[in-house]
């Protein structure tokens, strides 16, 4: 029987835990460490240093962290594959290189490219953007791996496809073994987000974490039918539980297909339990053929936008609000009031409220210091206490995420390999519509009289951007909590509950396999993370204010 192969995770998003690679490498044996290090916001940052340097655009913080581990991941027989390459893979491969020319070691690498079509934008229909990339599969990189790779760094690949691609490789699995493929892509979109799977960002880590201080990052022991068990170095801290690994299966999805650009994941087929501490099993995955149709990110600057933060403290914090935005009526601007106030208090920073004015536009003059020079003039004439968090500021551009779809056949996907010879990967094939799922069969909800609590005392929730869209995923602990759930939560009572997601259109998805339902509520975001002007302008934490909204809770599951 082949023995399951160990992909660690060392990095969640560009900016993550620089010391997570050495972590990884000397915490235990791995036959392969991955890195995700693109997000939407990503690519436009990573397309912004292109502009100023065309031989960047790649995540530098990957190379920072090779110098000091990429001896030891020779040393240990570890093939490292991250995403890092952003959009210069070739760049960043030769950076690896000259690294490891540097450091005397004897490294090949080899790279993945094809995703980046901005060259090509205007042919493909694609606008003229500053950055379009196709989300690419694992076939390249299980090329390179096959070819003897020691690293492999990728553009825009889906992230799942940094743990398919080496499995792929390493079990010998065809273009159509869809289920042992779906179920890697189930793995790697565990594990993609570093330590969210093994507790952080979790709702319910008062319950079940005995220490987050320092969470170490997830391992993924794929095997070869595709099944995996999900754990993490011994001694680090965190946790794998069913709760961590059910939250991130249901970070960032939409309907029960997940679909990429190999195969299409059946989320509702996903069957999860613990086997023993900090080890939880996920089978039973279903495949089917991936669409026939590649994601493509497009971004592009919308503008430029500028903001000031009115303090209003102590007494008629409505009043002085209405004050400020009539004195700046002319200005065409966003505003919010957040009451951070409490009466009474016996600290001054909690008696004050903040009242956020935004403004956004073509010319970097009006929306620069035109408009913060008003807002400070306003400093002796105004509400009394009147002061702002920050001095007046010149205006930024603004990035727009947009996605769009285009023929595989149009996207030149090639594996780089380390002798150079290059490897053209052939789309997958395409195939008629999938037939609709069967509806699930829900319990019928608990009787007797009920009290009102909060949410997320009684159930998890994880939340996340895709786009312009939000999705909150909320699950139940045990099966009479999801009973309860499941009937109390219809896309009514959610709207109810999140008041700001009335005026959008609001999509539930039923889970009974992992007892969750998935809400994706379109628009919320505006056009993207760079763009909008919500607070939590990723919707990070959507979920923790829905788990905090009050419900009626029966008397049985207190």
């Amino acid at each position: 029987m082949t023995a399951p192969l160990r992909i660690g995770n060392a990095s969640g998003f560009y900016g993550d835990r620089v010391s997570a690679m050495r972590e990884m490498l000397t915490g235990g044996q791995l036959d392969v460490l991955t890195g995700d290090y693109l997000a939407e916001l990503t690519m436009l940052i990573l397309a912004r240093d292109r502009l100023k340097d065309p031989s960047l655009g790649y995540a530098r913080t990957f190379l920072r962290q090779l110098e000091t581990s990429l001896g030891e991941a020779v040393d240990r027989g570890v093939t490292i594959v991250a995403n890092a390459g952003g959009l210069n893979p070739a760049g960043l491969a030769a950076a690896v290189r000259a690294l490891a020319g540097r450091l005397g070691l004897a490294v090949a690498v080899a790279h993945v490219e094809g995703d980046d079509l901005r060259e090509r934008a205007t042919e493909l229909g694609l606008g003229e953007p500053l950055a379009a990339n196709a989300y690419l599969g694992a076939w390249g990189i299980a090329e390179c791996i096959r070819a003897g790779a020691d690293v492999v760094v990728t553009g825009r690949v889906t992230d799942a496809s940094l743990v398919v691609g080496p499995a792929a490789a390493h079990f010998g699995w065809s273009r159509t073994d869809f289920d042992a493929l779906a179920g890697a892509v189930v793995a790697g979109h565990v594990i993609e987000c570093g330590a969210q799977a093994t507790g952080g960002n979790y709702s319910l880590f008062q319950d079940e974490i005995e220490d987050l201080r320092r969470p170490g990052f997830p391992i993924a022991e794929v095997s070869a039918d595709g099944s995996c068990v999900i754990t993490k170095h011994p001694g680090t801290g965190g946790a794998v539980t069913v709760g961590t690994v059910t939250a991130q299966l249901l970070y960032e999805i939409g309907a029960p297909r997940y679909a990429g650009p190999d195969v299409t994941a059946r989320f509702d087929t996903i069957d999860v339990r613990q086997i023993g501490p900090d080890r939880v099993r996920i089978s039973g995955v279903i495949g089917e053929p991936p669409p026939p149709t590649l994601k493509v990110g497009l971004n592009t600057i919308g503008g430029f936008r500028n903001e000031v933060t009115f303090v209003l403290t102590g007494n008629h914090i409505e009043a002085k609000a209405a004050l400020v935005r009539e004195q700046l009526s002319e200005l065409d601007a966003t505003w919010t009031l957040a009451r951070t106030d409490h009466s009474d208090s016996g600290v001054q920073e909690e008696a004050a409220a903040l009242l956020h004015c935004v403004v956004r536009g073509p010319d970097p003059k009006k929306v620069g210091r035109e408009f913060s020079s008003a807002a400070i003039e306003l400093a002796l004439s105004s509400y009394p206490g009147f002061h702002v968090t920050a001095p007046p500021a010149d205006a930024i551009p603004y990035g727009v995420f947009s996605a769009a779809y285009v023929d595989p056949a149009h996207v030149l996907h090639v594996a780089v390999l380390p002798d150079s010879s290059r490897v053209d990967i052939a789309p997958a094939e395409k195939i008629l519509a999938l037939q609709g799922l069967p509806e699930p069969s829900l319990p019928p909800p608990p009787d007797g009289p009920t009290t009102r609590l909060p949410l997320g005392r009684f159930a998890g929730t994880r939340s996340g951007d895709k786009g312009g869209d939000a999705n909150v995923g909320v699950w139940a602990p045990t099966h009479d909590r999801w009973a309860w759930l499941v009937n109390l939560l219809s896309v009514e009572a959610f709207q109810s509950l999140l008041p700001e997601t009335q005026p959008l259109r609001v999509t539930r998805h039923v889970l009974p396999n992992l007892r969750a339902v998935n809400f994706v509520v379109e628009g919320l975001l505006g056009e993207g993370v760079a763009s909008n002007m919500r607070h939590d302008p990723q919707a990070k934490a959507l979920g923790e204010w829905l788990g905090s909204r009050e419900v009626e809770v029966p008397a049985v599951l207190l």
